[in-house]
């Protein structure tokens, strides 16, 4: 079977792919469970959608995090599905993510990435230049994962948060979006100082993710797989 991921952001797909590496492998069809064991495997295959058609534009206008996951899962799912491109198996999994910082009313919300009209340079600029105009030039903040699938038995959503704060001054190479300006609660860096196995044990989308992982496990099951 397939878990395609319904995204263009190769950062994100490769935070994903690492997330959900661990996930039980495929036994070969002539191997038992037990014998499994003590056998090679074979895993699900993920892949981007990009590489089963041309990229098209999703009309993200959903009102929260897990409306626009949905879409975006929704429509990658139905426009496979009409140009006969999905496989029975096939899982298509979303993401919708962003950040919501408290002393600007939550902002900048859904519209994280997109919120400058640019790319992640610009709307992290943006940020760091409203934040430089708070009275602390730091506030309390969150980021916000909502994961979309949509399969042969429906729709389904999950939701990952990482609290912390954000501050007006960029540190760390090692993350994109907004890392280099949210320190995580207990930590004193940014996700972007971190390395990459501490951030993808506490990120947002890494708990969406592993809350995902229990209704793919699910799926195996009924898909045997």
């Amino acid at each position: 079977m397939r878990i395609i991921l319904a995204s263009k952001n190769q950062d994100k797909i490769r935070e994903i792919e690492q997330i959900l590496s661990d996930l039980p492998p495929k036994p070969l069809p002539h191997i038992t469970s037990t014998q499994s064991l003590n056998t090679s495997t074979q895993k699900f295959e993920i892949l981007n959608f990009t590489q089963l058609t041309q990229p098209f534009e999703i009309c993200e206008n959903g009102k929260s995090f897990q409306e626009n996951a949905l879409i975006k899962s929704k429509a990658i799912f139905s426009h496979l599905k009409s140009q006969n491109l999905l496989e029975k198996n096939d899982i298509i999994l979303s993401d919708d993510s962003g950040i919501c910082v408290d002393e600007l009313g939550g902002k900048p919300g859904i519209y994280s990435a997109r919120y400058s009209g640019g790319d992640d340079r610009d709307n992290l600029n943006k940020l760091l230049s409203e934040v430089s105009l708070l009275k602390n030039k730091s506030s309390k903040a969150h980021f916000c994962a909502s994961i979309g699938l949509s399969t042969p038995f429906g729709d389904f959503s999950t939701h990952g948060f990482l609290y912390g704060r954000v501050i007006d001054t960029p540190r760390g190479q090692n993350g994109f979006g907004y890392d280099p300006m949210f320190i995580p609660n207990g930590f004193t860096q940014t996700l972007a100082e971190l390395d990459t196995q501490t951030k993808n044990t506490l990120s947002h989308r890494k708990i969406a993710l592993e809350n995902a992982k229990y209704i793919l496990k699910m799926l195996f099951n009924e898909l045997k797989i």
